[in-house]
């Protein structure tokens, strides 16, 4: 009988890669969505139908929202996951300034509505339902060492940030106080070339493609001194599934170990287009944090040890693998326009 998933927002980029890898496994996927106007499902529309070798036949989708825990319960209730991956959030950091307590309110109370759900049901099914929390390298924030590992103090500098280390407390709570198989899963930045627009990896491979073939001309930009350990979301979510095939659950750093500037990855992906990103690159104060992180690198040498997990796409790969798509796609949009 195929082991069955549960992805909380499966639309996004970690959600659709974890559901790639896990239909490939054989398992049952099912993911939530919140309910919009436009159906937003373009990184998953693949995985639809007869997609992996599993019973199901492709990814199911159920409308539901971390803000609504009677509606977590439903969708629990229903799908009688094995495993549950809580990837929801209000992600985008600067954002969170914007929005802090619905960024609380999603991210934190999200988190706990959940771990509340899933306790109720193994408890009241004699289940032993299992969650991988989604936290993040941002808890780190001021930093306090380097590189930052599993026992390295959290320091949150964003709503974003306070309200991940609320979450994963809360994980830690359930899981000693309730016995549920809860982990956390610390994760430095990762991209791909699904990685949302508005995330500066992306925002300078998309912008920095379509200057290439004459759409765009500027590229506005924050804090291009900020360095972060940047990997590849493909690899990441192995690691996910792989914390819930453990023995006993626990906390883990998931990070490539090397760590490099916004204005290196900007060097990176314009010098692969024969361009000098000064010639396009404006800095725009409305892209600074009010705090900012200024390092931040990972020790997932817990990971690779316990886990057997090791990162395989390095960092020009993973630029690389982004201007690739996103060069096709400016190509696309330009050959519309001329229509």
């Amino acid at each position: 009988m195929a082991q069955v998933a549960l992805i909380t927002g499966v639309t996004g980029q970690d959600g659709s890669y974890l559901a790639e890898f896990l239909l490939n496994k054989g398992y049952e996927v099912h993911g939530m969505v919140r309910r919009t106007s436009s159906f937003a499902t373009g990184r998953i529309d693949h995985l639809r139908k007869g997609f992996g070798p599993g019973p199901s036949d492709g990814l199911q989708l159920h409308y539901g929202d971390l803000g609504d825990g009677t509606g977590l319960r439903r969708i629990i209730e229903q799908v009688r996951p094995d495993e549950v991956y809580n990837l929801a959030a209000q992600s985008h950091v600067r954002i969170s300034f914007d929005q802090p307590e619905y960024t609380a309110d999603v991210v934190g109370l999200g988190a706990l509505r959940l771990l509340e759900a899933l306790r109720d049901h193994n408890k009241r099914r004699g289940r032993t339902s299992k969650l991988y929390q989604a936290g993040s390298s941002e808890m780190f924030g001021k930093i306090t060492e380097n590189p930052q590992r599993e026992t390295t103090p959290f320091h949150p500098r964003s709503p974003y940030a306070c309200a991940k280390v609320y979450a994963h407390w809360q994980t830690v709570n359930y899981r000693e106080a309730y016995g549920l198989f809860a982990c956390n899963g610390i994760l430095f930045n990762h991209e791909s070339p699904r990685r949302g627009e508005n995330f500066v990896t992306r925002k300078i491979t998309r912008s920095a493609t379509r200057i290439k073939v004459g759409i765009q001309e500027k590229l506005a930009l924050g804090n291009l001194d900020a360095q972060r350990d940047w990997g590849f979301a493909g690899d990441y979510v192995e690691a996910m599934w792989l914390m819930l095939q453990q023995e006993q659950p626990d906390d883990y750093v998931v990070a490539t170990g090397e760590t490099h500037s916004v204005q290196e990855f900007l060097e990176v992906v314009f010098n692969r287009l024969k361009l000098k990103w000064q010639d396009h690159v404006e800095i725009d104060q409305r892209f600074f944090r009010p705090a900012e992180v200024d390092l931040l690198i990972g020790d997932a040498s817990k990971a690779k040890r316990q886990l057997g997990w090791t990162p395989k796409v390095k960092f020009e790969r993973l630029a690389e693998l982004m201007i690739e798509a996103d060069l096709e796609l400016a190509e696309r949009e330009l050959r519309s326009k001329a229509q």
